[in-house]
């Protein structure tokens, strides 16, 4: 990662600045909570939701910017006193944002799987994009792709840019599209058979589109074998999860005047605003049964009738949001403590709002936001105060900052760093890529972030993710078969999830929807295997 170029940007703009009294590169990071109601623990089989897509920054800052737009954490369901001991920790997080590992980022959000194996031993974001090297994977074969319509690139999922406040819909269900393995890596270790299928809503793509293996999660029980039977190849998921927006980093600058009060100033961030003046950021959270698809499809993979792919609605309950949400934002200088990070008055400009009990969002101060088309823009500027009972940082008007101090005159710039390198994949012959290999390409796929993606096509069960999946010829194939049917009647023009009672759907970039070639429209599923910039500076 590059040295952030704000100081030397400081100096040249504001000789003699960078004094011990000067700006300083600072950041705003923390959490913004959403106020979601429990439903009962017996929806333990998933979810799914609508979240606001919209660039949270103006400009992009670099790569040490990373946070997440509104998401949650999908973890294991345990009995009391049956979670492991000691350290543990495994999820599926990911959802739309921006991340420090993205080669090729914009202002418009991407998304990405975030499965999380235990103590992120194993990260799985994407097919083919994980933790590791193609030496020493770590996730990168965690993701199958599943539809034969959708093109997963190798740096997250696109959006089509220019995304707005438009909503996102996502969620995981699970599908039993392998049997449960009574071995592990050739251990005596059991392999649960839940694959942990990723569900679109989206205007351009709707349905079914990648899978977490359940050897993704197994594969650290052969050094653990205390943690067969804990991980989401076979535990329920735990419905009444945190609803939160998570910022990791957002550029800032901090100073002091000569009376040594305190002034800060962020980055322009936004959120988007509709025409009734307020912003829709979380809609339709739901938890399902597992019986939601489940009983149904089984049945079908079993020789029954065929699935429809419809949602039991009396397997699905819907999370109601109550009063409160609040925010623990904060501005501080590199290297403060936990009691140095100072929060903003944010409920000064912010209020958390419902306007239907199953959607969240925020009403905004008029006076001290500034609206923009579809976005309000934030208050840029802040003075050290407190509301009484703690310090916090309270917004002022930039013409109630001291000229001299340089943060009225700073420019938010890109900034400006080395052209990314290329995502590539194994070009080995004898690799899981090449043996037994595509069956059709290479076909090259322009993405809006500026981006080339070179894919081929591949016979389902011969891609790299489940030639790693620990599974046999014989168990490849009978996936291969379930998979054919949902090719065969499931389509990504219907709906699977309940569509948002409010907004627009967003849309994944186009180049990312794809019309298999002639002889391959069943079986048969996109895979990147290469992601560059198409004109690198």
């Amino acid at each position: 990662m590059k040295k952030s170029l704000l100081p030397f940007l400081l100096l040249l703009e504001f000789p003699g600045f960078l004094l011990s009294a000067g700006p300083q590169q600072g950041e705003m990071s923390g959490y913004l909570f959403g106020p979601a109601q429990k439903v009962p623990e017996e929806f333990n089989g998933g979810f799914s939701l609508y979240a606001a897509a919209w660039p949270l920054v103006a400009t992009y800052p670099g790569h040490e910017y990373q946070t997440g737009l509104c998401g949650t954490w999908m973890f294991p369901q345990y009995d009391p006193g049956q979670k492991p001991k000691g350290e543990f920790y495994t999820d599926v997080e990911g959802g739309l944002g921006w991340w420090r590992d993205t080669h090729f980022p914009t202002e418009t959000p991407k998304f990405i799987m975030g499965g999380v194996g235990p103590n992120f031993s194993f990260i799985a974001n994407g097919p083919g994009y994980g933790a590791g090297s193609w030496e020493e994977p770590r996730g990168l074969y965690g993701v199958a792709q599943l539809s034969p319509w959708l093109l997963f690139p190798l740096d997250g999922l696109n959006l089509k840019q220019g995304t707005s406040g438009e909503l996102f819909g996502y969620g995981y269900l699970p599908l039993p599209l392998t049997n449960p393995k009574a071995t592990t890596g050739g251990k005596n270790l059991p392999t649960g058979n839940q694959c942990w299928t990723l569900f679109l809503n989206t205007a351009n793509f709707k349905g079914p589109a990648t899978f977490f293996t359940p050897f993704f999660w197994t594969q650290a029980t052969i050094q653990h074998p205390e943690w067969a039977g804990m991980l989401l190849d076979s535990r329920p998921a735990g419905p009444n999860k945190a609803i939160q927006m998570e910022t990791q980093y957002v550029p800032a600058i901090l100073t002091k005047d000569a009376t040594g009060k305190s002034y800060a100033r962020i980055a322009p961030t936004a959120f988007p605003v509709g025409a009734e003046g307020y912003s829709t950021i979380l809609h339709r959270l739901t938890a399902y049964k597992k019986a939601a698809l489940w009983d149904d499809v089984q049945q079908w993979f079993d020789g029954g009738a065929p699935a429809d792919g419809t949602i039991k609605p009396e397997a699905s309950a819907v999370h109601t949001f109550g009063e409160g949400g609040g925010s623990n934002w904060s501005i501080y200088a590199p290297g403060a403590k936990r009691g140095e990070k100072m929060e903003l008055a944010w409920k000064s400009f912010a209020t958390s709002f419902t306007p239907n009990p199953i959607t969240f969002g925020y009403r905004w101060n008029d006076q001290l936001t500034r609206r923009n088309g579809s976005l309000v823009t934030l208050p840029e500027y802040y003075a050290a105060g407190t509301d009484g009972k703690k310090s916090q940082w309270a917004v002022v008007s930039p013409k109630d900052v001291p000229d001299n101090l340089g943060l009225t005159q700073f420019r938010f710039e890109r900034a400006k760093e080395e052209p990314q390198e290329p995502r590539t994949t194994p070009d080995d012959p004898t690799s899981c890529w090449k043996k037994p290999g595509p069956v059709a390409g290479p076909f090259k796929a322009h993405l809006g972030d500026g981006s080339v993606v070179t894919y081929y096509w591949y016979r389902f069960s011969d891609q790299p993710a489940m030639l790693n999946a620990d599974l046999t010829a014989e168990e490849r194939e009978q996936v291969q078969t379930r998979v054919e049917k949902l090719h065969r009647k499931w389509t990504k023009d219907r709906n699977y999830l309940t569509p948002p009672d409010v907004g627009t759907l967003a849309q994944i970039d186009p180049a990312l929807i794809l019309t298999p070639p002639r002889g391959l429209e069943i079986g048969y599923v996109p895979i990147a295997t290469r992601q560059e910039l198409e004109n690198p500076r």
